[in-house]
């Protein structure tokens, strides 16, 4: 059936299987982001309730290396500065996506129905 397909119809068909792939890459990188800034805004709340002179520990590769509490919120709090940016940047992008993937359905549709009035 592909080859009956007029050349315009195969491109708007294949945008639309791109889209889909583009948004499924999108919403799976904001699942991860999202997870991620979970487990930074719990350690963050779990940090607020440690004394000042405990030993800390942050995990670098295959090594911990030891870290004091200013130093492990500051940088958790730059983690998660840097992980919201992303994730408005990813919202602003599967907006753009999905009005993207509302236009071509809306064209494929138009031409669905074109057709069929055809016959």
């Amino acid at each position: 059936m592909a080859e009956s397909l007029p050349p315009e119809l195969q491109q708007q068909v294949i945008k639309y299987q791109q889209l889909q792939a583009q948004l499924n890459q999108v919403l799976a990188e904001r699942s991860v982001i999202e997870q991620e800034l979970r487990e930074i805004n719990r350690a963050l709340e779990i940090l607020k309730n440690v004394p000042n002179d405990i030993d800390l520990y942050r995990s670098a590769g295959h090594l911990l290396i030891k870290v004091n509490k200013n130093d492990a919120e500051r940088e958790l709090s730059e983690r998660k500065e840097l992980l919201e940016l992303r994730l408005k940047t990813l919202g602003r992008q599967e907006s753009l996506i999905r009005q993207q993937l509302s236009d071509v359905q809306s064209k494929l549709s138009q031409y669905m129905s074109s057709v069929y009035k055809k016959t």
